[in-house]
């Protein structure tokens, strides 16, 4: 006998799918999509072959496709679920709902009007090329996809260019060698990994510098998802030497001058250096 599925309770619960193998669902995760009063997904091909993979059958609940052409739509009808009481999970297409997915105004929209809002969190392509590339994980930016036009791409890589953490970014195989040529011009010599078609058949990561994967990849064109990992600037200031230059000047220059000698020598913002030079001063004032 089949076990009645276990009650979900009422909610927008968004469900983390597999990014590639299948088995790599939780066990929350097929309890929710066994449980749910209804069903959404960015693609319902893709969620109906999950659930058929797992024996979860659909048994006359609605699966509604919600995605970024009709999410306007669509949304109404979701929320008037969550107002009737009922639980609704929304699935992603592969990972987890929310990165480079639809599903933020759905959330958005459902807190706003009260209604309660929980994550069944599992894989992310993200984190999962962030483990395999080598590279400092404390600190890490998910940037997302880069933009297509080469102008819009390049403004995109120099606002990147001194954020002082691991960076993550999306990309398809047809525009990879383009962004990796373009990252090495605009952020430079910096190592990086290449990881596609993670926890599938063919996955592959490769390392190296920037230049080295463009080149890489101009010879060995790469097929499927990519997400591609970039060091940090590592000629950037950190927070230590904002802290350390700080205390040297607050020896001899008021809060004001030395803020602004070390925003000037680090090339940071004026404002985020003298509230950090407010703080390290505490009462002592300009």
């Amino acid at each position: 006998m089949t076990a009645a599925p276990r009650p979900v309770p009422p909610g927008l619960h968004f469900v983390a799918t597999p990014i590639g193998t299948a088995r790599d669902i939780t066990l929350r995760a097929l309890d929710i999509l066994s449980g749910a009063d209804v069903l959404a997904a960015e693609d319902t091909r893709t969620a109906r072959k999950l659930m058929d993979i797992h024996g979860i059958a659909l048994g006359g609940r609605p699966l509604i496709a919600y995605h970024d052409h009709n999410g306007p739509a669509v949304r109404p009808r979701l929320l008037s679920a969550l107002a009737d009481g009922k639980s609704v999970a929304y699935v992603s297409e592969a990972g987890t709902p929310l990165v480079a997915d639809p599903g933020y105004a759905l959330g958005r929209a459902a807190i706003d009007a009260g209604h309660p809002v929980h994550a069944a969190p599992g894989p992310s392509a993200a984190l999962a090329a962030l483990t395999v590339s080598g590279l400092p994980t404390d600190r890490f930016l998910f940037a997302g996809f880069p933009p297509v036009k080469a102008g819009e791409r390049q403004r995109f890589l120099e606002n990147l260019k001194g954020v002082p953490a691991t960076l993550v970014l999306f990309e398809s195989p047809g525009r990879v060698q383009a962004t990796l040529r373009a990252s090495a011009e605009v952020l430079g010599e910096r190592d990086a990994a290449m990881c596609r078609e993670l926890t599938k058949r063919f996955e592959e990561v490769r390392r190296g510098s920037l230049a080295d994967l463009a080149t890489s990849v101009r010879a060995d064109p790469p097929k499927g998802e990519i997400v591609l990992v970039f060091d940090r600037d590592r000629t950037a200031p950190d927070a230590a030497d904002m802290d350390g230059m700080l205390d040297a000047a607050l020896r001899t220059m008021s809060v004001r001058d030395a803020a602004a000698h070390v925003a000037a020598a680090l090339s940071l913002p004026k404002r985020q250096v003298y509230q950090a030079a407010l703080d390290r001063a505490g009462p002592r004032g300009d």
